[in-house]
């Protein structure tokens, strides 16, 4: 009698054993499974985003990611591959040093009127991807800050929409109520104060409007670093990982970097490390003018010395100098 209930309950143990083992096995599956999708996907993603761009200005030197100091210039471009014309509306400066911890992020309103080197004259700074596409938007801001560019990432607002569509939306404080239109639809969308989940759509309308904003650019800008932090925060969260797929196939018809795809795991590494780190946020100071009819922001010089100081220290690269002064018309036009 004993020999046979200890005779089932073998049995029973080795049915179990091997329930555990299977689930196991499928589990390992479905994970390598998604692995090698996501590995797929990259593959394809970073095949298609990468063009190769050595900015003027760049160290010569291989920056190692996850130990060397770096800057990425991040720009939102109306109509990128729609339009030879389109215009760079967002332009954020991004600098990071892994060593010391320190993330830095200047916007530049899309009026700032810059020296254009493409154009051999002074315009905004919206307009200097239409002149000569990323090259021309990167001489225009090495003309103002006085730093390397090492790396560019441009996105266009289609791929901003999906990317945001395919991490299931946004959510965002939003600072106060106001109302804003919806590009397609031409509707108008009510965003009403405190946390409010955003869709593709929304997230656009949202980063884009400045007129009903009391502090104009300034205040859009704050709405975009918004944003972009809410997209890399839920993209690299845990939950969202059986969306990277989709969110990184949609990079790829819509972003363009010269980020090596050999160096894109490093960059990831390297947020992950410091997602959690304070950002410092750098205000380009400045006032409004008219010239000749036309509305500009014109920088303040101190303040624009004031950034170059910080960034060069935070770069270690205080004894580097591009061509910002180079040009007569720099210092006697403003």
């Amino acid at each position: 009698m004993n020999t046979r209930k200890s005779t089932r309950k073998r049995k029973k143990k080795k049915r179990l054993r091997r329930f555990v083992l299977l689930l196991f096995l499928l589990l390992i599956g479905g994970v390598g499974a998604f692995g090698y999708n996501i590995y797929s996907e990259t593959k394809k993603a970073s095949d298609k985003i990468y063009e190769a761009l050595k900015p003027p200005g760049s160290r010569k030197d291989h920056i190692e990611m996850r130990k060397d100091p770096f800057t990425v210039l991040l720009v939102g471009v109306e109509n990128q591959y729609h339009d030879e014309k389109g215009r760079s509306d967002v332009v954020m400066l991004l600098t990071v040093n892994p060593k010391t911890n320190k993330v830095y992020l200047l916007s530049i309103p899309r009026d700032t009127r810059v020296y254009i080197p493409s154009e051999g004259r002074k315009d905004k700074i919206t307009h200097s991807y239409s002149y000569g596409g990323i090259q021309s938007t990167i001489e225009a801001v090495n003309k103002l800050i006085d730093v390397p560019i090492d790396y560019y990432v441009t996105t266009d607002f289609e791929g901003f929409e999906k990317i945001v569509d395919s991490l299931g939306g946004v959510t965002v404080d939003v600072p106060f109520t106001f109302k804003a239109q919806l590009t397609g639809s031409l509707k108008w969308h009510t965003f009403h104060k405190g946390k409010q989940e955003l869709n593709g759509n929304e997230a656009l309308a949202y980063v884009r409007m400045r007129k009903s904003d009391p502090r104009g650019d300034f205040g859009r800008n704050e709405r975009q670093k918004q944003v972009i932090r809410a997209i890399i925060d839920k993209s690299t969260s845990i939950t969202s990982l059986p969306k990277l797929d989709d969110v990184i196939a949609d990079l790829g018809d819509h972003v363009r970097t010269n980020i090596p795809p050999s160096d894109l795991l490093s960059f990831i590494y390297v947020y992950q490390k410091m997602k959690n780190a304070d950002v410092e946020n750098l205000h380009l100071k400045g006032y409004d003018e008219t010239i000749n009819g036309v509305y500009y922001y014109i920088p303040d010089e101190q303040s624009v010395s004031s950034i170059n100081e910080t960034l060069q220290q935070a770069l270690e690269t205080s004894n580097v100098s591009l061509t910002r002064n180079d040009s007569p018309s720099v210092q006697s036009e403003n």
